[in-house]
């Protein structure tokens, strides 16, 4: 008898829906077809094994599986329930007259426990497009399938459970969550604050500005100099997910597993990878392409510590991704893309000695070896960060100061306000949001400069030394600090405090 059981396969952050056909006929023998990986092909072991365990057997005929469709590759070991119920139906062992409403997924144990599975935020969305009435998958996902309504999701702990559910009708619990109170309770944000910063004043103000347009951002000191301090801080004065953005980042925590109890991620993501990192590790890829830090950072902050350790060629791979905020992995039968749109924070040494710019350090590094450690950051990768900053010690008596400094609060107010008006200025474009992300065009629009703005602008580049690539950059971070102090356009002032955040681009640097 043959019978059709539905699962599905995550690709990218989007899910396409696999029918298992099952057909039992006369003869001996386990045949599994479909292009399905070796998790799948070792899978009727564990059914075997579980279905025994809860007084079920494999029926001693010819099984015949094909997981349509049959030229995509199937993989993991999720598709053991949706196996397990297909050969109980197939083979008259359960009633299973609705079936075919429902989309099974599920690991199975040896004595029939459901183990989680990946990818189940983007499969409950597939199955609501699709017009599935259910979604029956382990309980430690339940929560996380459940953020989509109109779809009933039953989270089950045993086989048993669902056989009971198509063959004598017991009734399962369906997990029921308000996406919307989900969202409000979990949006709660990072335990670093500013106020514990001390000194640093100049620091903040900058780390205000790149928060409050998107702003990519390189810090540069000394070690102790609270590079590292700053950066964990960031994320907590950056304006709130909206909910878009929380459905976004949860559908790519899910594809690797990495939604816990929670269900829905309010809160956004600070990715902070070693520096001995692999290019697939931080892009993305692999057999089976699953998402790298980068895309693991979408919507929030990905922080580089000690950029020069990188290894070169793990950096240059950022290079389109930082443009495109997204990245393509292809491979010979099929491309998948996932979105990486995430600010780049990265800390850096001066000196291979660290102490380059330290006016209380003796300078241990010959200008041959600082050049070649600088060197490691390439002029392109640097292109793509709009802001750098000297990071220098903080003074005893700043540090022995007990007085609070700003809260994160505080400045997260401003920055909210600034990324208001960046929204409701950019709110005919599908592709643009805030100021870093800001093209050519829109440059010359928005950041109109008066004759005495483009005479310091000038004359800032002439005598300071600074690149061609400044200019846009110059630009976009004024237009920011503008926005920040609510104002239609940008003017000297802002011009001026922007150069001062262009360390790199000065000669004596990177040459």
């Amino acid at each position: 008898m043959l019978k059709k059981v539905f699962g599905s396969a995550v690709f990218g952050v989007e899910a396409t829906t696999v029918t298992v056909e099952v057909n039992t006929d006369k003869g001996v023998g386990y045949h599994l077809v479909g292009l399905p990986d070796n998790a799948i092909k070792e899978s009727n072991f564990r059914i075997a094994a579980a279905l025994q365990n809860n007084g079920y057997r494999i029926p001693g005929k010819k099984i015949i599986i094909n997981m349509s469709p049959a030229d995509l590759r199937k993989e993991g070991s999720a598709y053991d329930l949706t196996l397990a119920i297909g050969i109980l139906a197939s083979s008259d062992q359960i009633k299973a007259e609705d079936l075919e409403k429902y989309l099974i997924m599920g690991e199975l144990s040896l004595d029939g426990s459901l183990q989680p599975i990946k990818g189940a935020l983007p499969i409950a969305v597939k199955a609501r497009e699709e017009g599935y009435k259910g979604f029956i998958l382990p309980s430690q996902n339940a929560k996380e399938a459940a953020i989509v309504n109109d779809l009933e999701v039953y989270g089950v702990d045993n086989i048993r459970q669902v056989i009971d559910y198509f063959d004598k009708g017991e009734v399962l619990e369906q997990t029921i969550i308000d996406t919307r109170k989900e969202f409000e309770k979990n949006l709660n944000y990072p335990e670093f604050d500013f106020s514990d910063v001390k000194g640093q004043e100049g620091i903040k103000r900058c780390m205000e500005i790149a928060a409050a347009g998107g702003h990519n951002i390189i810090l540069i000191g000394p070690p102790g100099a609270g590079k590292t301090m700053l950066a964990k801080r960031l994320p907590s004065i950056l304006p709130p997910m909206t909910l878009h953005e929380a459905l976004e980042t949860t559908k790519i925590h899910s594809v690797v597993g990495r939604v816990k109890d929670t269900g829905l991620i309010a809160q956004r993501p600070f990715r902070s990878p070693h520096h001995t990192i692999s290019n697939v590790a931080l892009v993305g890829g692999g057999s089976y392409p699953q998402p790298g830090e980068i895309s693991l950072s979408h919507n929030g902050v990905l922080f580089l510590d000690e950029l020069p350790e990188f290894k070169r060629e793990v950096l240059e791979v950022m290079r389109q991704p930082l443009e495109d905020r997204e990245v393509t992995i292809s491979r010979a039968k099929f491309t998948v893309t996932y979105p990486s749109s995430f600010m780049l924070v990265a800390s850096m040494n001066p000196s291979p000695g660290g102490y380059f710019n330290d006016p209380d350090a003796p300078v241990t590094s010959s200008p041959a070896e600082m050049q070649r450690y600088l060197s490691k950051i390439s002029g392109p990768l640097l292109d793509r960060i709009d802001i750098h900053i000297e990071v220098t010690p903080v003074p005893f008596d700043k540090l022995s100061d007990d007085r609070k400094g700003e809260t994160s609060v505080e400045i997260r107010k401003r920055v909210t306000k600034a990324r208001e008006i960046q929204t409701k200025r950019f709110e005919e474009s599908e592709t643009v949001h805030y100021n870093a992300q800001m093209n050519t065009k829109q440059i010359r629009k928005h950041c109109v400069l008066d004759e005495g703005s483009k005479a310091l602008l000038k004359t800032a580049m002439e005598r300071l030394n600074l690149s061609a690539r400044a200019y846009d950059r110059i630009l976009k971070v004024s237009r920011t600090i503008a926005d920040l102090e609510g104002a239609e356009a940008v003017n000297g002032s802002h011009i001026s405090e922007a150069i001062q955040y262009r360390s790199l681009d000065r000669e004596g640097w990177l040459g």
